[in-house]
């Protein structure tokens, strides 16, 4: 068989026909789609953070999906998903036309040389989910935005996380821990954006946090839960941190109290919901019960 045959066996994108002109900077290219037939993925298991992951097909070699999601100008870095790539407005587009040089310094940075004109992989994939947390931030609220950089954001450390493993002598495992960070903050944003209607949830459509299944609001509080028990646990103010998992504990009861299983809670989530609660009050247990041999110490002085 020859080269350009095998190559051709082996492909697991293609592109659009039709050019995109970037609303931006007016750069025409064509978009990358995955393919998905032929048995090219695997789906191994479901992570405590509800991510999908999947094995390694010897045919096809590793197919990170996540890294074909994003849009992105090749040539100013303006990222977004597909349905809000030209939904743009004038304001939006000043500014982020202003922020142009800082996105391609940070791409360098990070990457050195990165072409977005190529296929993606696990690098350019990374690289999409950190430019649309940046890009979002631009964005007005009719397109939910926090919704999206909170699901760019933890989409942004996994990929990381698995470039870290890959690259481990680059800092893409602080990376990684920083958008950890950044994806509890949104997340709690996102919580309370879900109370006040402050954004449109139908705007936000898909919430992931994968792109296999959409846990819907269920999965949100989950995600609350688990990067409270992950990132949140950093907190040194201890009345503070035990504030938040007392907090996240009782999303967690009244969601998942009744233990019955749904459509929206399938029973891998409620087994992963009753190990995450125990934890939670394992660690509550530990920490009141320092905050209170610490109060007698300070009553004794």
């Amino acid at each position: 068989m020859d080269n350009t045959k095998e190559a051709a066996q082996r492909k697991v994108s293609f592109r659009q026909k039709i050019p995109t002109k970037c609303p931006i900077c007016a750069f025409e290219h064509y978009k990358e789609e995955m393919l998905t037939g032929g048995g090219r993925l695997i789906a191994g298991k479901l992570t405590d953070e509800l991510r999908r992951l999947y094995e390694k097909n010897e045919k096809w070699g590793v197919i990170y999906p996540l890294a074909y999601y994003l849009q992105v100008c090749p040539n100013c870095l303006y990222t977004a998903y597909p349905k809000d790539f030209n939904d743009i407005v004038p304001e939006e587009i000043e500014k982020i036309k202003k922020t142009t040089q800082a996105r391609l310094a940070s791409i360098k940075k990070f990457f050195g040389e990165l072409d977005f004109r190529k296929d993606r992989d696990l690098a350019l994939g990374a690289a999409s989910y950190l430019l649309a947390v940046d890009c979002y931030s631009f964005r007005r609220k009719n397109l939910a935005p926090t919704f999206k950089r909170a699901v760019c954001s933890i989409r942004a450390a996994w990929l990381f996380g698995d470039l870290a493993k890959v690259k481990p002598d680059k800092p893409y495992d602080k990376i990684s821990d920083f958008f950890y960070r950044k994806a509890y903050e949104y997340y709690q944003e996102v919580l309370e954006l879900v109370q006040t209607g402050k954004e449109p949830v139908e705007a936000a459509g898909h919430l992931g946090p994968d792109i296999d299944k959409n846990w819907g609001y269920e999965g949100i509080l989950y995600m609350v839960a688990i990067l409270t028990l992950k990132i949140g646990v950093r907190e040194p103010d201890m009345t503070k941190r035990i504030e938040n998992f007392e907090k996240t504990k009782r999303f967690l009861s009244r969601l998942f109290g009744s233990g019955k299983s749904s459509k929206n809670r399938p029973g891998a989530m409620l087994d992963m919901t009753r190990d995450l609660y125990d934890k939670m009050n394992v660690m509550l247990q530990e920490w009141t019960g320092q905050k209170e041999s610490n109060g007698e110490a300070e009553t004794e002085k």
